[in-house]
């Protein structure tokens, strides 16, 4: 299992950033755009709350995949988790955190991973999965600053 950390300072509303970090709309507009991102079941646009799942399809490593994810815990506006339900993962867990330091807003993810057939899946965690998949986080991170600071 691997755990990918990333840290973002936003200068916009705490309430604002979190509302914008669990809106779907959002999530394919601030994603690499030649993944070609789409949500195509479950809450397809607009915030996504406690219980509720999103099927996002998209290409990854160049296969086109889909992924499910539900979200497990949510405590607005400072926290929610979404855990994925199906997909290439054997195991995967996202964690967003939300705090007020200094006046603005401090954006946390932690994904937690596991790729799926045993020694060679932990060999490409650890190859190409990890840095990958904190390259992911933090490109729609930044994304996700740029918009939360124009709004």
């Amino acid at each position: 299992m691997v755990t990918v950390e990333t840290v973002v300072r936003i200068n916009a509303p705490l309430e604002h950033c979190f509302d914008l970090a669990r809106n779907i709309d959002v999530h394919t507009r601030t994603v690499w755009p030649h993944t070609k991102e789409l949500a195509v079941a479950g809450v397809t646009t607009g915030h996504i709350g406690l219980g509720e799942t999103v099927t996002f399809e998209a290409t990854h490593l160049g296969v086109r995949q889909r992924l499910t994810s539900r979200i497990t815990d949510f405590r607005a506006p400072h926290y929610f988790v979404d855990e994925m339900q199906r997909g290439a993962f054997k195991y995967l867990r996202h964690e967003h955190h939300f705090e007020r330091v200094d006046g603005m807003t401090l954006m946390r993810d932690r994904l937690t991973f596991s790729a799926p057939l045993g020694v060679i899946g932990w060999i490409v965690e650890r190859a190409v999965l990890r840095r990958y998949m904190r390259s992911f986080l933090m490109y729609r991170n930044e994304q996700m600053k740029v918009l939360a600071e124009r709004n």
